[in-house]
Protein backbone atom coordinates (compact mmCIF):
# COMPACT_ATOMS: atom_id res chain seq x y z
CA UNK A 1 0.00 0.00 0.00
CA UNK A 2 1.44 3.36 -1.09
CA UNK A 3 1.94 5.55 1.72
CA UNK A 4 -0.33 8.74 2.02
CA UNK A 5 0.52 12.26 -0.23
CA UNK A 6 1.64 15.14 1.66
CA UNK A 7 -1.75 17.55 1.95
CA UNK A 8 0.07 20.94 -0.22
CA UNK A 9 -2.79 22.92 -0.01
CA UNK A 10 -5.74 23.52 2.53
CA UNK A 11 -8.62 23.17 -0.13
CA UNK A 12 -9.45 19.82 -0.81
CA UNK A 13 -10.33 20.85 -4.36
CA UNK A 14 -7.21 22.12 -5.12
CA UNK A 15 -5.38 19.66 -3.65
CA UNK A 16 -7.06 17.11 -5.71
CA UNK A 17 -6.68 19.12 -8.85
CA UNK A 18 -2.80 19.28 -8.22
CA UNK A 19 -2.27 15.62 -7.57
CA UNK A 20 -4.48 14.87 -10.81
CA UNK A 21 -2.08 17.44 -12.64
CA UNK A 22 0.98 15.45 -11.15
CA UNK A 23 -0.89 12.21 -12.45
CA UNK A 24 -1.35 13.25 -15.72
CA UNK A 25 2.41 14.75 -16.33
CA UNK A 26 4.04 11.58 -15.03
CA UNK A 27 1.81 9.37 -17.47
CA UNK A 28 2.64 11.83 -20.42
CA UNK A 29 6.54 11.85 -19.45
CA UNK A 30 8.69 9.31 -21.49
CA UNK A 31 10.00 6.21 -19.64
CA UNK A 32 13.47 6.52 -18.31
CA UNK A 33 16.44 4.99 -20.00
CA UNK A 34 19.14 2.66 -18.54
CA UNK A 35 21.63 5.28 -18.37
CA UNK A 36 18.92 7.88 -16.40
CA UNK A 37 18.04 5.65 -14.11
CA UNK A 38 21.71 4.49 -12.81
CA UNK A 39 22.61 8.66 -12.77
CA UNK A 40 19.70 9.18 -10.54
CA UNK A 41 20.98 6.34 -8.55
CA UNK A 42 24.68 7.73 -8.41
CA UNK A 43 23.03 10.96 -7.45
CA UNK A 44 21.43 9.53 -4.32
CA UNK A 45 23.70 7.52 -3.44
CA UNK A 46 25.64 8.50 -0.54
CA UNK A 47 28.20 5.97 0.64
CA UNK A 48 28.72 5.44 4.71
CA UNK A 49 30.62 7.65 6.35
CA UNK A 50 34.04 6.14 7.78
CA UNK A 51 35.75 7.16 10.78
CA UNK A 52 39.48 7.69 11.50
CA UNK A 53 40.84 5.04 13.04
Amino acid sequence: MASPRPVRFDDPARDAAYWARVRRNVDAAPPLTDDQRARIRAAFHTPAVREAA
